[in-house]
């Protein structure tokens, strides 16, 4: 594969006829997603959605074959938000029946000050901070998590939650397959700049890890 803007989309384009991998790819980001790991929803979402918009342009994305299955995108927007409802209701479960366990792990440590956070709003929001929490990237996992933990009732987590996630998941799919060529016209436009805010973010990145690192030595 190359590096040239058309040989990238050329590329990514074999995948909207590839229906059954990018339906299983979704699925598993949605829920690594879900659980805090670094696989954006939103990303996967657009990535969906470009799918699903290359599918019904043939002319400019060729499928390998004549009568190539296609990514659907009522198929991949139902089945994001049933992966996403799930995930969440699955987050909120282990933090109800298994929160204070799971708290002493490695791996929630990393999210304790955004679990102080999120308990507040947990405690003063009741059930609409659940519906605030799947709108934030970043706080889905410790928000649905403490929401279990503190006893929010799971009926009104489903309803607030699935409402949410009725509202945002399949939007995003249906937007970017339907103005897909808009999008990607957008994307070529301000590539520059993403490059630019996204280097400034590493830079960002190395150097607090670079002054924690620096904090805990003389801290020793």
């Amino acid at each position: 594969m190359g590096f040239s803007e058309d040989q990238i989309l050329v590329w990514f384009s074999q995948y909207a006829y590839q229906p059954m991998l990018v339906y299983g790819a979704l699925i598993g980001l949605m829920v690594i997603s879900s659980f805090g790991f670094p696989a954006p929803e939103e990303l996967t979402l657009l990535a969906t959605g470009l799918a699903c918009y290359m599918g019904t342009r043939p002319d400019l994305y060729p499928p390998p074959f004549e009568g190539a299955p296609v990514v659907d995108v009522y198929t991949a927007a139902i089945i994001a938000l049933l992966a996403v409802f799930f995930s969440d209701f699955l987050v909120f479960s282990l933090g109800r029946y298994f929160g204070g366990r799971l708290l002493k792990t490695s791996y929630l440590d990393r999210f304790s000050e955004s679990f102080d956070k999120v308990s507040i709003w947990v405690k003063k929001y009741g059930a609409y901070a659940a519906g605030a929490f799947r709108f934030t990237p970043g706080l889905r996992f410790p928000g649905h998590f403490s929401c279990g933990m503190l006893g929010l009732s799971p009926v009104k987590f489903i309803t607030v939650d699935g409402f949410a996630a009725l509202i945002s998941v399949p939007t995003q799919v249906f937007l970017i397959a339907t103005y897909g060529e808009t999008i990607l016209a957008k994307i070529k436009q301000f590539k520059l700049f993403i490059l630019a805010v996204a280097i400034a973010f590493l830079v960002f990145l190395l150097v607090r890890r670079l002054l924690s690192r620096l904090q805990l030595v003389g801290s020793l």
